[in-house]
């Protein structure tokens, strides 16, 4: 069975290597539904694979100064209350685990709805149409909503982190807009996943097995990008996020 989830992992890592696809949107279904791991361990494994896998991205995007700290500062500001805000309400509900597992499989399918949309629709912002108060207050409340969602469902720091800044700051370079939110991600991922850990709901064995194929595979698909369209790759994992989404909501 390890090897099984290592050669997962390295799928997975292909996958988000070649597309740039945050590794929740399709690490959490594939545990949930290849795997028949609860969606309450496979949600919290899955925070502590992408603070992990995403720390290496993050030391590059440094060297490269594509990293905005102000905005990142901005969207911690939201996030990491959003996320603590997420794991009282978990450990007060005092749910049964197929309850807490209904709950999460609702905000897992409109996370992925909402990253499909991301994926195949692309947004694109050309005029700024904040005053700069008006986008530091709207920063900090995007990043209290992906704190929430992102706790709940491991899903979104990637995708919907860049639609945010996309729409929020159209001047910054696309370089700066994925440094930036891959240096959030980081923060918000590893509470998120250290909270679900105190309260029972990682699985190390797990995690141990997805890393081991992961980082290979991320490597291997960062250099495959560069030779494979990533507009039709992207539209095609859109469309079965956009699926997997309805299935877990309905």
């Amino acid at each position: 069975m390890d090897l099984i989830i290592t050669l997962t992992g390295f799928f997975v890592g292909l996958l988000v290597g070649i597309t740039g696809v945050g590794g929740g949107a399709i690490m959490t279904p594939a545990l949930i539904y290849g795997f028949g791991v609860p969606a309450w361990i496979a949600v919290g494994t899955d925070l502590l694979f992408a603070a992990i896998t995403k720390s290496v991205g993050v030391f590059a995007h440094a060297r490269q100064k594509t990293i905005d700290w102000l905005v990142v500062l901005r969207l911690a500001a939201g996030s990491l209350p959003g996320a603590g805000l997420a794991l009282f309400v978990i450990s007060e509900l005092h749910l049964a685990e197929e309850e807490l597992n209904q709950i999460i499989n609702s905000f897992l399918g409109v996370a992925l709805l909402l990253t499909s949309l991301v994926l195949l629709f692309k947004p694109r912002a050309n005029k700024n149409y904040f005053s700069d108060h008006t986008r530091n207050r709207l920063t900090v409340i995007a990043g209290f909503i992906l704190g929430l969602l992102v706790t709940f469902s491991s899903v979104g720091a990637g995708a919907l982190g860049v639609a945010v800044l996309t729409l929020l700051y159209p001047a910054m370079q696309t370089s700066r807009l994925v440094g930036t939110d891959l240096a959030h991600a980081i923060p918000l991922t590893l509470v998120a996943g250290l909270g679900h850990w105190s309260l029972g709901g990682v699985d190390l064995n797990l995690l141990a097995a997805l890393l081991v194929g992961s980082i290979p595979g991320i490597y291997l698909g960062s250099r495959l990008g560069l030779k494979i369209s990533q507009e039709l790759s992207r539209r095609l994992i859109g469309s079965v996020l956009a699926l997997l989404g309805f299935k877990f909501i309905f």
